[in-house]
């Protein structure tokens, strides 16, 4: 088996608000089970503190990271981390990531919440971006941290974002991972044919 045929094992996971001992326990779990990728959907930190404890343990362990900030997170601060980390994590936020036939795309923030606030328009074109990149890979993923507009996270109450919605019906990745509502951590559903998962403070490991 060629690694373009070769399926990636994902660890997708988010909401971790600095909380150390969770995120070595998501890096030892990651080495055991032979994950591939570590995707990290967002409000990584407490107000920007513990930065180091978010990768380093996932660093140590010898993982790829990709990330997208949320509204806990300033992107400048993420935009350190990753430099920081630099061999070993990428922030696609407007951004990619590709390699053999998987490509990532995404976008952080939460809409008009938090640090970096975000118009509707602003977060789709950001999700263009990324996947005008990856638009060839024959496996997609986007990473958000807020959740789709009409998707089952909205039990809680906050509404989805529009755009995000809209990139799941234009872009159709395979798998799209998404955080911020605590209270619908473990929700997975599917839009068209795309796959949504919730990884609010509960780690999903998949193959793709």
């Amino acid at each position: 088996m060629t690694q373009e045929q070769r399926k990636a094992r994902i660890m997708a996971v988010g909401d971790l608000h600095g909380d150390t001992r969770f995120i070595e326990k998501l890096a030892v779990r990651a080495k055991k089970e032979n994950v591939d990728l570590v995707l990290l959907a967002g409000d990584l930190l407490i107000s920007d503190e513990h930065f180091r404890g978010v990768i380093g343990p996932f660093a140590k362990a010898g993982k790829q990271v990709l990330l997208v900030p949320g509204n806990h997170d300033s992107f400048a601060t993420v935009d350190f981390l990753t430099e920081f980390y630099k061999d070993v994590a990428r922030n696609v936020h407007g951004g990619y990531f590709l390699k053999y036939d998987l490509g990532v795309f995404g976008v952080g923030g939460a809409g008009e919440l938090g640090w970096d606030p975000l118009t509707e328009n602003q977060t789709f074109n950001l999700l263009k971006r990324g996947h005008d990149k990856v638009k060839n890979a024959k496996r997609k993923i986007m990473l958000t941290h807020m959740h789709p507009l009409g998707s089952k996270s909205e039990f809680s109450g906050f509404e989805g974002s529009s755009a995000i919605r809209k990139a799941i019906e234009y872009f159709q990745p395979d798998v799209m991972i998404n955080s911020h509502i605590h209270e619908a951590g473990g929700i997975e559903e599917r839009i068209g044919k795309t796959l949504v998962f919730n990884v609010s403070g509960k780690e999903k490991i998949f193959e793709i």
